[in-house]
């Protein structure tokens, strides 16, 4: 079957489903800014998920890998159908509820989110778990996250979003159970820390960064890792301002922008924790996990 068939077959089909909820029907979305490289990669590697798909319509994995190419160019809402149609015909896979639940929170559909990363953590409960296949390898092309890691850690942000910080806190320590890197590890205390401080529980709080200790082998989540450090006092604030140079043009830099502007807010800087977040809803990092959090942010502070 050629390509272009395979597309039409699969746009079709997805849009015979009927399945997509309002909150995606009526979501907003934002064009990524791709490099030209990046855009030409990204593209190759859904026109090689595509063939694959049109090859074996019936493999869950074929499936999974178009939605998520699809979703790495931006086309939310054709992936977030595509997990639907996944969910439909396997329903017991916890993989379409993990992924489609991720988009869910891309799109700011937060309730479904969590509905689906829910019902992807039963799904797991009691089995082993597995690691989770990098769809943009890292510069080791070694996978630092598993099927459950990922589960836990997106509802714990989708919770984190929706400001309900104990059940938050719920999902992070069954995350940290089940982090077994170190780039899992940093990005799993950072959320868990902000999570503990929103609540309060400062002393739990700095329990939690002692999980964290001596130097890290860190791959891929260096900004994590930065934050993580400035939490347990070792690097200042100031140099991490600096990093940002003033704009959010990067995952890392929304990331490390939304961690220090959080830090300020402990620290009774108001002003300069609303400047951060407001320099992150400016940038081109609007699918970002720092994005979306300053986005929140600042809808609740009302600066």
């Amino acid at each position: 079957m050629c390509k272009a068939l395979i597309a039409a077959t699969f746009i079709l089909l997805f849009d015979l489903t009927g399945l997509a909820q309002n909150c995606v029907d009526t979501a907003k979305v934002v064009k990524l800014h791709l490099s030209a490289k990046t855009a030409m990669t990204y593209e190759g590697n859904y026109d090689e998920a595509l063939i694959q798909y049109g090859l074996t319509p019936d493999d869950p994995n074929a499936l999974i890998w178009l939605g998520r190419r699809l979703a790495y160019l931006g086309n939310y809402k054709a992936a977030i159908k595509g997990f639907t149609v996944g969910r439909a015909t396997l329903p017991k896979d916890a993989r379409f509820y993990r992924h489609r639940g991720h988009r869910y929170v891309t799109l700011r559909c937060i309730d479904d989110a969590i509905a689906d990363l829910e019902k992807a953590a039963k799904l797991t409960k009691g089995r082993p778990d597995e690691i989770e296949p990098d769809g943009i390898p890292n510069a080791r092309n070694i996978p630092t996250s598993t099927l459950q890691s990922n589960i836990w850690y997106h509802l714990g942000l989708a919770y984190y979003l929706k400001g309900n910080f104990k059940k938050a806190l719920k999902a992070y320590n069954e995350c940290v159970k089940v982090s077994k890197n170190p780039d899992m590890l940093v990005a799993t205390v950072h959320w868990l820390y902000m999570t503990l401080r929103r609540l309060g529980e400062e002393k739990k709080a700095a329990k939690a960064l002692r999980l964290v200790a001596g130097e890290q082998d860190i791959i891929e989540n260096a900004d994590y890792y930065k934050l993580v450090k400035l939490y347990q006092g070792k690097t200042a604030a100031g140099d991490l301002a600096k990093e940002l140079n003033g704009g959010a043009s990067t995952i890392g830099s929304a990331s490390l922008g939304y961690g220090l502007g959080n830090w300020y807010m402990y620290n009774g800087r108001r002003d300069e924790a609303v400047n951060v977040f407001k320099t992150i809803a400016a940038g081109d990092q609007w699918a970002s996990f720092g994005f979306i959090a300053a986005e929140a942010e600042l809808a609740r502070l009302k600066p």
